[in-house]
């Protein structure tokens, strides 16, 4: 299964969300036809795909039916069970394969692989019952971050305990399931590595980009980390290495932590693109999403490179709290891009949208971006 998928093909992504749209729209400028699958009807991928399938993930006949009307499948976020990119997998090319997700939907898994590979991280241990956090904490130390080992995002199934006397509460707190217990980092950035590897083993990534959150939500990502070349060097290597100990074929995003003592550590992983790769959309050569595409395809990877400095910040469901958002005022500003991801209804801490703002450098394409989006919510309702 290792033939290049030609423009004209059919391409599958599991999963039907604002990164499928995105995937969607990059396959479809190179001549790609799109079939997204998941569950709910007019979903931001849907709505620019040409076929829609409305199915659980686990049901197996349709994922069946929908191997027999694409020539290749990727996925758009980790929470796919692993099973149904096996089953795809002996009707089409399925990258990255489905052991990727295997491991990275599962922070068990991830951490322990990570570790076994040698690959940077933080003290953890894992903590299958309550009665094994008490010992879990007495290894790790305090503070420690409890999270659930799956099917946890922007902040989402974690408690910090700040001292031994939390653990019930934190246990609770994430619902009494499966966790890993992690060493809280004392950190003062946190940056991500986007890169794609192609099928004939060909790597290429976007810099090290410095990422702000709010509530624990992807806020800001700015390009060139302010970081010396060796975090540098080291960022790239770590995250070349993982993409090769992984045969990743696709796009994986790794996240770090630079700890205050000068470490970098990986937090965790992402095997498709990523919030922070949203600016690429706009401003580089080759967008992470159409790196997906090439890579998914086997065709070679595109160039890179920034265009120009840019920065991106995300729009969140809040902004409509007021009402309609000021759009037009939003986008006085001619250095501006404005990306929707056609969701029906804005809820606090939804991503609705970003905005990508240009500027003569990093610092000014940031101000220009929060600018824009401070003029939404200011004119909202009026």
């Amino acid at each position: 299964m290792s033939k290049i998928l030609l423009p004209g093909a059919t391409l599958g992504v599991l999963g039907n969300g604002q990164l499928g749209r995105m995937f969607a729209l990059a396959a479809r400028r190179m001549g790609y036809r799109v079939a997204c699958f998941g569950p709910g009807r007019d979903s931001p991928a849907g709505q620019v795909c040409d076929i829609e399938v409305t199915a659980d993930y686990r049901d197996e006949q349709a994922l069946r039916d929908f191997a027999r009307r694409v020539d290749g499948v990727t996925f758009e976020f980790e929470n796919v069970p692993a099973e149904a990119g096996d089953l795809l997998a002996g009707y089409v090319p399925v990258r990255p394969h489905h052991t990727v997700l295997h491991v990275a939907q599962n922070r068990w898994r991830e951490k322990t692989w990570l570790s076994e590979q040698g690959f940077p991280v933080g003290a953890f241990a894992t903590v299958e019952r309550e009665e094994e956090l008490a010992a879990a904490l007495e290894r790790v130390g305090t503070p420690a971050v409890l999270k659930t080992a799956g099917f946890g995002y922007d902040g989402k199934g974690q408690a910090l305990i700040r001292e031994p006397s939390e653990a019930a509460w934190a246990w609770a707190a994430i619902g009494g399931q499966a966790a890993v217990l992690e060493a809280f980092v004392d950190f003062h950035m946190e940056v991500s590595m986007v890169a794609a590897r192609g099928l004939d083993g060909s790597f290429t990534h976007y810099g090290v980009l410095e990422n702000r959150h709010r509530d624990h939500i992807l806020d800001l990502t700015l390009p060139e980390a302010p970081l010396g070349p060796q975090l540098r060097e080291q960022a790239e290597d770590v995250t070349r290495g993982i993409l090769e100990a992984l045969d990743v074929v696709g796009v994986l995003c790794v996240e770090f932590f630079v700890a205050s003592d000068g470490r970098l550590l990986v937090n965790e992983l992402a095997p498709r693109p990523h919030n922070s790769g949203h600016l690429t959309f706009d401003a580089a050569m080759t967008s992470q999403f159409e790196q997906q595409v090439r890579a998914l395809c086997g065709l070679p990877l595109g160039d890179s490179r920034l265009l120009r400095p840019a920065a991106m910040v995300n729009l969140l469901g809040d902004l409509w709290g007021d009402g309609e958002p000021d759009w037009a005022a939003a986008l006085k500003d001619p250095e501006v891009k404005l990306h929707l991801y056609g969701k029906a209804e804005a809820k606090p801490g939804r991503k609705m949208g970003h905005v990508t703002a240009f500027g003569e450098d990093r610092d000014d394409a940031a101000r220009r971006a929060l600018s824009a989006r401070e003029r939404l919510q200011a004119g909202a309702g009026g």
